[in-house]
């Protein structure tokens, strides 16, 4: 993880992974596109989710983006490639946001195996 969440500035309302390109992307959930493409300043070549329970989550700074508004993911599923649009690095930038407001997603996401 290259940042964390603190609230503020666009970085700040989510968590910052580091990758290479072209590596996966996949869906937290279940859910339906709501948005895929490039006109929200900041966020590069992105992705938005809506999911059940008012939860949204944005994927920002993609290469290439695999999925379409309207179209419905699965958990799991490959939506994009990790790139660098919108960004000095190569990174994918994640927001959970409930009701439109942006929650640490670490408080949310299940703890991976060897994290620390």
């Amino acid at each position: 993880m290259l940042s964390g969440f603190s609230n503020t500035g666009v970085e700040g309302k989510g968590i910052t992974i580091a990758g290479k390109r072209g590596d996966p992307v996949v869906a937290a959930a279940d859910g339906k596109v709501v948005y895929s493409g490039s006109g929200l300043p900041g966020y590069g070549k992105l992705i938005i989710i809506k999911h059940k329970s008012d939860f949204t989550t944005v994927y920002a700074h993609n290469q290439t983006l695999l999925v379409k508004e309207g179209q419905m993911v699965t958990q799991g599923q490959k939506i994009a490639e990790m790139g660098d649009t919108g960004a000095d690095r190569v990174e994918l930038h994640f927001e959970i946001r409930q009701m439109g407001k942006p929650v640490d997603p670490q408080s949310l996401l299940p703890a991976r195996s060897g994290a620390n």
